[in-house]
Parts: C-alpha cells; structure tokens; sequence
C-alpha cells in the first residue's frame, strides 16, 4: 500500500510517544527509524508492531563511566539503544575531530539500536570513516550447531564520497530477527536455508525460525567467525551480555569508532580517490541480465531519493495496519 512519508512519520512518532518516549526520544527514534523504512531496510517500523519498544519505566541517566581523550564508555542505564546511541555517535565524532580517532562503547541498554548504517552514515557525513558493530540476544547458531549463541551482530562501514557515502550495514546472520518477523507479518514463508526449527531443522516457516535459530548470512564457518567477532567487540569489550552470559535481553552492546582520514594522509585526496574508486567500478563490464553495478548503500539511497521525490513510500499491508494500531494507543 502506498501512504506518504509525511503520514509515516506521524504515525511512527505517535506510537512512540504511546510507548511513553518524550518529544526529544521520538525525534531521534524516528529519524533512525525512517532511515531504514525509506531504503527497504527491515530494521524500520516493524519494530513498534505487537509487543513494540515500549520505554523501560526504570531507565536511568545515560552516563559516561570511563572515558579518555580518545574514548569513552557509556552505560545506556536502560534506556532505549537508539537514544543511546544518540550520545555515543556525538562523542566519537567530537573525539575523532579532535585527535583524530573517537572509540566508544556502550552497555546496559534495552532493545535494538535500529539499522546501525544511520549512525555510520552520520560519521561519514561528517568527512570521517565510521565504523559500528551491534550485539543483540541470542538469535544465531554457530556453524555446525542448531542453537542461538550469538545476536544477529550487525556490521556497518560508512566511508565519506561524493555525493554521498559509501555505506556497508549487514547483518552477520542469513537474515535479521525482524526479517523474520516482517516475513511472519505479511504471511510469508522464507527461504528454507537461512534457519531452522526448535529442533534443528531446516524450516521456511518464520514462525518456527523465531522458536529456533538463524544461520550466519553465507552458512558457513566464515560467516559464524565474523559474527563472533562482532559479539565480542559488542559484547565483551564494553561491558555487555554475550554468548547467553549475563542478562541478555537487558544489557545489549555496541562499538562505534570514527577515524579521521587525515590521520594517514589528506582527507580531500582520499575522498576524491572514493570517488574515482566507484566510477571505475560502476563502469566494470557487466554479467548477462545486469543493468547496473552497485556499490554498498547505493540501492538503498536510490529509494530514499525515490520517496523523497514522491513523497511516498509502498508499505505492506499487515505492517501498516500493526502501525496504525500501534498509533492508536491500542
């Protein structure tokens, strides 16, 4: 179903402001929340369907508890990842613009941060390179095993060009939790390669997926090792839950770094080599059946451009039903 942008966001902050988010809480939220549903990424708002993101009664002050002229590391005090994550994009920009490199972590917050391409993209909007890694309750098997040990454990590079970054956000897993969940919502099936069921079988049922475990996005030992990585730079190093260990519903992590290209040369110049790096990519002879070379980032920003030109954005229609539920207060 097509609705506008305009109507989305309305919608989108008014369940929000329902699940008791104050005016400077949704702002943030809806603008990370936009930014995947304008470029066909899942991490958008499916999540304020059902049981939605509704703000922990007991969330506390977002605090920094270690912090050096090159770091910090923050405790979200249970407030929602995406508001935490807010204050840590802000840090590592003003750290790396400072001297030149900005690390840093943060624990304790409760439910997801959202698609992590924002906050890289924002670092690279800035003319730095981001780098941000996310660790979420166990969803993902190891290679050879059927049970959830890891987060699905996103990945996202941002690399400042022109006219607009490069961007790499992908998960570790075949598909996200709430890939699976937009699958279930609109009465879908999945490919029966990327989970199984509660007992190790290989399922095409979302449903039976969300009872057992995801694969790693390529199934197999390759795509498990980056996954773990990412769970222990999210997990581990900032204090967070990992692996089953600790309370991992309520202590997700994440990792952002900002890096100043100037560090190893001339920013400018490096730009500009971004840049003819893509052109000469873009313009590599091309397999039968293809129309065009992409780059990482590029489809999405070509819909984000699409929507903002329309003003309008097709939405499925069980998805925007739970929206305007979710809207309603009901």
């Amino acid at each position: 179903m097509k609705i506008t942008v305009k109507e989305l966001e309305k919608l989108t902050s008014q369940a929000l402001k329902n699940s008791g988010y104050d005016p400077g809480e949704i702002r943030i939220m809806t603008n990370v929340l936009l930014y995947a549903q304008l470029r066909g990424n899942n991490q958008g708002v499916v999540k304020l369907i059902g049981l939605g993101m509704p703000k922990n009664p007991n969330a506390g002050e977002i605090k920094i508890v270690k912090e050096t002229p090159i770091s910090a590391r923050i405790d979200g005090s249970q407030n929602q990842a995406m508001v935490v994550m807010g204050k840590a994009l802000t840090v590592a920009i003003e750290k790396a613009k400072k001297s030149g490199f900005g690390i840093v972590g943060t624990f304790n917050t409760s439910t997801s941060s959202g698609a992590i391409g924002y906050y890289a993209t924002r670092i690279a909007q800035e003319r730095l390179i981001g780098f941000v890694f996310g660790r979420s309750p166990e969803r993902v098997a190891m290679y050879g095993s059927y049970e959830p040990v890891f987060g699905t454990n996103p990945i996202a590079i941002a690399v400042p060009a022109e006219p607009s970054p490069v961007v790499l956000d992908m998960s570790t897993a075949a598909i996200s939790f709430f890939g699976l969940v937009e699958a279930r919502t609109a009465g879908q099936q999945i490919p029966d390669d990327l989970a199984y069921d509660a007992l190790g079988n290989p399922t095409a049922d979302p449903a039976s997926a969300i009872q057992g475990a995801i694969r790693s996005f390529d199934r197999s030992y390759k795509g498990s090792g980056l996954g773990m990585m990412a769970e222990i730079l999210a997990g581990p190093l900032v204090g967070a839950a990992f692996a089953g260990i600790g309370e991992s519903k309520k202590n997700w992590g994440h990792l952002v770094f900002a890096i100043d290209p100037d560090l190893l040369g001339d920013r400018s110049e490096f730009i500009e080599n971004v840049g003819r790096m893509i052109e000469k990519i873009k313009a590599t002879k091309k397999s039968p059946g293809v129309e065009e070379i992409f780059v990482p980032g590029e489809r999405g920003a070509q819909l984000f451009r699409q929507c903002e030109e329309s003003g309008e954005i097709d939405i499925e229609e069980n998805l925007l039903k739970g929206l305007q539920i979710a809207a309603k207060g009901k």
